[in-house]
């Protein structure tokens, strides 16, 4: 069995899904699943995880993220993106970039962002995209969300290309519908590639027609993808760990006060474990075989 990430250049067209299942045939393994949906629209980095390293999904999943985005002025569809039915249009004349410029700084920083009504975010039990794909009128609350940067790299009236480096959660389809509403007019996403997903880049990043003839080499060691501090361990104290044993900081020489850190055997994972101050034991978060075998 592999364990560990590719970081896959996800095409356009496809979705999430079809990415795993690709991975799960040249893997000639089932466990595999992807950190973080792309639509079908969006291209770019979709990082992928592989055996073990399936557990460590949700440590990676909330990283920060990066796009470049194409917004289209004077169009809104029922999406928010260019492969939702059109419900509105409006002609120019559009706004000038410096007003442009303007608009885009409301984004900045910590802001309340409502989610599109067609996305997986769940109300009553069921994603809200059921719900409006049956005509039902959505209403999503909104949600906080921190926009680090946002800035305008290109402009060309109706098109304007923004670059965005924001938290997990976050909907560029919205940053594209309410900047629309910002400016006086009506914005929808026309084009997205990720370019960055918490540690996985784009040009790190794999084609699934390049993966075919790859091997294993390019398969990211779980260790090198965490950026979590590590401290190595010997293969007595991977054996403790793996029959359950709970370590104190007197059995890991240089281990941190607190935080979450990880335990490596000769580059592979043994586990995560987690300290508090004041607590002389370790709290064992998650165990790995690859370290531990």
């Amino acid at each position: 069995m592999i364990d560990g990430f590719l970081t896959i250049d996800k095409p356009q067209g496809l979705t999430s899904h079809d990415v795993v299942e690709r991975v799960r045939k040249w893997a000639d393994q089932r466990r595999v699943g992807h950190l973080g949906t792309l639509d079908p629209l969006a291209t770019g980095v979709l990082p992928i995880a592989l055996g073990e390293a399936t557990k460590l999904s949700q440590l990676l999943t909330h990283g920060t993220k990066a796009y470049r985005a194409v917004v289209r002025l004077g169009v809104e569809t029922e999406t928010y993106d260019r492969e939702g039915s059109v419900v509105a249009e409006r002609e120019g004349p559009w706004p000038g970039r410096e007003e442009l410029e303007k608009g885009l700084e409301r984004f900045r920083g910590e802001i309340a962002q409502v989610p599109p009504p067609y996305s997986a975010v769940k109300r009553g039990g069921q994603a809200s995209y059921r719900r409006a794909r049956r005509g039902e009128d959505v209403q999503l609350e909104p949600r906080s969300v921190r926009i680090d940067r946002i800035e305008l790299t290109a402009y060309e009236a109706p098109l304007a290309t923004v670059e965005v480096d924001c938290s997990s959660g976050t909907y560029l389809r919205s940053i594209a519908h309410d900047l629309g509403q910002a400016l006086g007019t009506l914005g929808t996403l026309w084009d997205l590639v990720r370019t960055r997903s918490g540690p996985f880049r784009l040009e790190d990043a794999v084609g699934l027609a390049e993966l075919e003839k790859a091997g294993p080499e390019r398969v990211i060691p779980m260790a090198a993808a965490t950026e979590l501090p590590t401290l190595p361990v010997d293969a007595r104290t991977a054996r403790r760990i793996a029959n359950g044993v709970q370590l104190g900081r007197h059995d890991l020489k240089g281990a941190p006060t607190e935080g979450t850190l990880q335990l490596v055997r000769e580059g592979k994972m043994v586990a995560l474990v987690e300290a508090h101050r004041g607590i002389p034991e370790l709290r064992t978060l998650r165990v790995f075989l690859e370290g531990t075998r």
